[in-house]
């Protein structure tokens, strides 16, 4: 994998002019993350634009339903050549192998353990989920993992564990990724691009700190320069 590759730029716009903006001022650029704010503003078709430019995409929808619904979605969502697609583990094992069972060529399916807003306080208190947020990410990517599921989306503070117990072809995909000195906005659990590698994230998924850089070339080399030193 080229390193560039390990860098999924969320694209958290929702408008086309920007989105173009955007990958003219990265042209280094060949990984991104469609999420709901850019998919419901522009649609099905964004993908297969984002294909056409030689873009590997992450289409970060995180699908959470019933197990029929949660086929249909998948078998959907998959025909449109994404690379990558998700599910809330907390939809249950039954709903992940639909939603395997569901995939069309060659897409990839994660699972969404626990979003890194969520800190141990919320998820005890206010999601009413007992234990400390790493067993419950665990055991969420345990399920995944005998759903079927290729890998999951945690936090870098998650990664390590999970390729220790599940081995290292599990992909560990991360967001709550900050370069040093970058706000930390809405995330609770963080790291920084080293720090993720070092942990064994496979995929960074970085989006403010780029998209909202008056340079984003220069945030998207220091990142790259960040992780060669750490691989």
């Amino acid at each position: 994998m080229k390193v560039t590759e390990r860098i999924i730029v969320a694209l958290d716009l929702q408008a086309e002019d920007k989105l173009l903006g955007l990958l003219a001022k990265v042209p280094e650029l060949s990984h991104v993350k469609v999420g709901m704010e850019l998919f419901y503003s522009l649609g099905p078709d964004l993908v297969k634009m984002l294909k056409d430019r030689g873009l590997k995409v992450f289409l970060d929808l995180k699908i959470h339903d019933i197990p029929n619904t949660a086929y249909g979605a998948v078998n959907t969502l998959s025909r449109l050549g994404c690379d990558m697609l998700n599910v809330h583990c907390a939809g249950g094992l039954a709903m992940m192998q639909r939603a395997r069972e569901a995939l069309v060529g060659e897409t990839k399916l994660i699972g969404v353990t626990q979003l890194t807003s969520i800190d141990q306080e919320a998820m005890n208190q206010q999601l009413r989920i007992q234990g400390s947020v790493e067993e419950v990410v665990l055991q969420y990517a345990a399920l995944a993992k005998e759903a079927g599921l290729h890998g999951v989306v945690c936090s870098p503070k998650e990664a390590a564990a999970i390729k220790s117990r599940l081995g290292k072809e599990f992909l560990a995909v991360t967001p709550g990724v900050r370069p040093m000195g970058s706000e930390t906005g809405d995330q609770k659990r963080i790291s920084t691009p080293a720090e993720a590698i070092k942990a064994g994230s496979d995929y960074l998924v970085i989006g403010r700190p780029i998209t909202q850089s008056s340079d984003p070339q220069r945030v998207f080399n220091e990142i790259l320069s960040e992780i060669e030193v750490a691989l």
